[in-house]
């Protein structure tokens, strides 16, 4: 049955125990989630294609209860429509005190797990559609206030412009100016523009494709032909992040197909034609497990910069350089 994101809370989570959250808008969907089960401390993810490759072992442990406590949640990442059939085994089967949520980006009207979890009374089916400006400026309004930081509504705009309607990616370019703020920094909008990005910073680009590359040679050029400041380092790793997501996507894919072309050729979004042959290196070098690696380590990072304002260009320095060095090749 369809359920308005609002109306989750209202759920007998007895009756309505699998629970299909789709749509773009990553930012609600991981908000709910964590107010959904926000006292639950058993809490296992998994990736679709984790489930798929060990069907059996998966549906051996959910039913014996072998591998989970009491009240379990299970978020299954990336779902679609291949996992419908292992989502008939688990109602015919009738799972007491477990929740499971099936995360998905944007399914269309004719997907077969959306139209499943739309129309049965024990599955509830949410959609996460594009938050409009008006809700990511009473958003922002809200994050400004609680931090103290001073902001134009023209300033305001300029930053939700930015976010695609999506208010992960508003609180993340909010945390870069939270950052920048913390030493007393005033914020206008040349200093807002260059923290989100909005014009191109090549610099950092290049130096992010050739880490995941392994350029490292190049990478340490970069390094001397530019002097990244302190306030630059939430920029590189978000950069650094953002890039490793959609390597790991396009690994998973060249895992599959065994084709690099063709990888290419299908990337969505598409792959501008000049970026071609880095991103050909970048695959080669990183193979979904290690590149899953990285994106923890990068997050981690990310902590260590908050917590060490003073230096953080030197963590990130040795972080591109080590990173450059380490054999993770399929």
């Amino acid at each position: 049955m369809i359920v308005k994101y609002y109306d989750l809370e209202k759920l007998n989570l007895q009756n309505n125990y699998l629970m299909l959250l789709y749509g773009k808008n990553d930012g609600l969907k991981k908000e709910t989630i964590n107010k959904l089960f926000k006292n639950k401390k058993t809490i296992f993810t998994y990736e679709e294609k984790e489930i798929l490759e060990n069907t059996d072992n998966f549906l051996e442990n959910l039913f014996s209860k072998s591998l989970f406590e009491n009240e379990k949640i299970i978020i299954i990442k990336r779902a679609t429509d291949k996992i419908l059939k292992i989502v008939g085994k688990i109602i015919d089967r009738e799972v007491q005190d477990t929740t499971i949520v099936f995360n998905s980006d944007n399914l269309e009207k004719k997907s077969k797990l959306r139209l499943f979890f739309e129309k049965d009374k024990k599955c509830s089916c949410t959609p996460f559609y594009p938050d409009d400006e008006k809700t990511l400026s009473k958003f922002a309004h809200n994050i400004l206030k609680e931090k103290k930081i001073p902001m134009s509504y023209e300033n305001i705009n300029i930053i939700i412009n930015r976010c695609d309607g999506d208010r992960q990616i508003l609180k993340n370019e909010l945390e870069k100016i939270e950052f920048y703020c913390k030493n007393g920094k005033t914020i206008n909008s040349e200093k807002i523009s260059k923290l989100i990005n909005l014009i191109e910073n090549y610099s950092i680009s290049e130096l992010v494709d050739n880490c995941l590359a392994k350029n490292k040679k190049k990478i340490i050029n970069i390094f001397n032909e530019n002097n990244f400041s302190n306030d630059e380092c939430i920029l590189i790793t978000r950069t650094l992040l953002n890039k490793s997501k959609k390597i790991l996507k396009l690994s998973n894919e060249y895992e599959n197909n065994k084709d690099i072309n063709l990888t290419i050729s299908t990337a969505k979004p598409p792959i501008f034609w000049k970026d071609k042959e880095i991103t050909k290196q970048q695959i080669y070098k990183w193979s979904p497990q290690n590149i899953k690696k990285l994106i923890y380590k990068i997050n981690e990072l990310e902590l260590l910069i908050k917590n060490n304002i003073s230096n953080p260009i030197n963590l990130v320095t040795d972080f591109i350089l080590s990173q450059s060095s380490v054999k993770t090749n399929n």
